[in-house]
């Protein structure tokens, strides 16, 4: 039988996205936002190689 994999309690934001994705960002509410729309393509299986860049752009712009 395997073991369920146990991860340690992290503060989260309202929205449930962990405190530390959103930290440093520009504009906090729109990058939980962009966070959650990805998490829920990826758990589609919706998820596109070139979208996952365009978001990984969009993500080092944002904390810059």
């Amino acid at each position: 039988m395997v073991m369920k994999r146990k991860f340690r309690k992290v503060p989260k934001t309202k929205g449930g996205v962990p405190k530390k994705y959103v930290k440093g960002s520009k504009n906090p509410k729109k990058t939980e936002a962009e966070i959650k729309r990805t998490r829920r393509l990826y758990k589609a299986g919706r998820l596109t190689p070139a979208e996952m860049n365009r978001i990984s752009k969009r993500r080092v712009r944002s904390g810059k």
